[in-house]
């Protein structure tokens, strides 16, 4: 079993519904930590919420290409990156290796506006990960775990864990986590989803983060995006984890 898990939901800031779950995921302990989005609508309510005791030191920076419109401006007049009404409108390949100058500036540009709005708001972020895991495209991932390392925060693996990972894959992600621990520092050892642990892949060691997105199932029940309908995420991890103490990114690393 692992040392520590993670159990990180992602998201905090999307919605009002997706705030009362993730408040009540944290409640009901079967979350120990959560990323927030700085660009979404519920972002000020949720930096509310992520003053009450459970919460507070245990919210990090969902980072944010994909979804609504950016905080800066340079990146408005990135083509790959917005489109010309000034949404978001990723356009990288997954296999991207390379940025052209401006296109890096302006990832970083709004990396640290999302980051300054958090602090603006009196959250201060635990860790960095990405939306729809935009970290994952090499040149992106350098970007946040070079300004990870300049705060003093661990970032997000890629997914290590999981029977649909083929060879090639396998190799990208492990050359890619050389990486972003290369140029960020400390991280958890391993990610992975509740469907990976639900296939037995738990690590028989280090330190584990579960991805979650969680749902309610009534009462102090949860479900997850990554399970079956109705499926209860508490049940999987009280049973794959059990005694596997659950803390936030600060406490861990």
């Amino acid at each position: 079993m692992p040392s520590q898990v993670i159990v990180n939901a992602d998201d905090f800031g999307l919605s009002a519904p997706i705030n009362a779950v993730i408040l009540h995921a944290f409640q009901a302990g079967l979350i120990s930590s959560a990323t927030l989005m700085a660009n979404m609508p519920a972002f000020q309510a949720a930096c509310v919420l992520a003053q009450q005791p459970a919460l507070k030191g245990r919210i990090g920076l969902h980072f944010n290409l994909t979804y609504g419109r950016p905080l800066s401006q340079a990146i408005l007049a990135e083509p790959r990156f917005c489109t010309a009404q000034g949404e978001f409108d990723l356009g990288l390949r997954q296999r991207t290796l390379r940025l052209s100058r401006s296109e890096r500036e302006a990832v970083r540009e709004e990396l640290e506006t999302q980051w300054q709005r958090c602090v603006a708001h009196g959250v201060m972020p635990s860790h960095l990960d990405s939306h729809q895991h935009v970290h994952n495209i090499w040149p992106v991932g350098e970007v946040v775990a070079r300004f990870a390392r300049e705060q003093g925060v661990p970032v997000r693996l890629a997914r290590n864990l999981g029977r649909n990972i083929g060879p090639a894959k396998r190799l990208f992600k492990t050359l890619l986590n050389w990486r972003l621990r290369q140029l960020s520092g400390a991280t958890a050892d391993y990610v992975c989803t509740p469907a990976d642990l639900k296939a037995g892949l738990a690590p028989r060691e280090g330190v584990l983060e579960v991805v979650a997105h969680p749902s309610a199932l009534g009462g102090h029940d949860f479900g997850d995006a990554y399970l079956e309908r109705g499926e209860s995420l508490k049940s999987l991890i009280d049973a794959r984890l059990e005694d596997v103490p659950r803390v936030g990114y600060a406490a861990a690393l």
